[in-house]
């Protein structure tokens, strides 16, 4: 369980803080989905601050779990409300796949992380 659990919480790192870095260099077709989403811009780069404190949470909870748990729930929270908001505008399936990968990594992550 070990060994899942430090790769999932890498990837959903690795994920969260691109996603992150994205948003903040104002990546035009990030840029796109979240006004296609409803996502004010000056709310951006709180969200991009939110995804790199979820990635640094990750790297922290391989050392202190009680870290690791409460990154993986702020970041299934987090591409949970996402997804919601992509259902919620109807956005084409494709548009919301990357959020709903996302959402399913942190979950199994959340999982690994209260297994332990």
């Amino acid at each position: 369980m070990g060994i899942a659990l430090i790769v999932l919480a890498s990837l959903l790192g690795i994920a969260a803080g691109g996603s992150a870095l994205q948003k903040l260099r104002r990546d035009p077709t990030v840029m796109a989905s979240m006004r296609a989403v409803g996502v004010p811009d000056a709310r951006i780069p709180l969200l991009a601050v939110l995804e790199m404190l979820g990635a640094t949470g990750l790297l922290v909870g391989i050392w202190i779990p009680w870290v690791g748990v409460a990154a993986s729930a702020g970041l299934a929270l987090y591409f949970l409300g996402a997804v919601i908001a992509h259902v919620r505008v109807r956005s084409a399936v494709k548009e919301a796949v990357p959020a709903v990968v996302i959402l399913l990594v942190a979950l199994a992550t959340l999982a690994l992380q209260l297994a332990r």
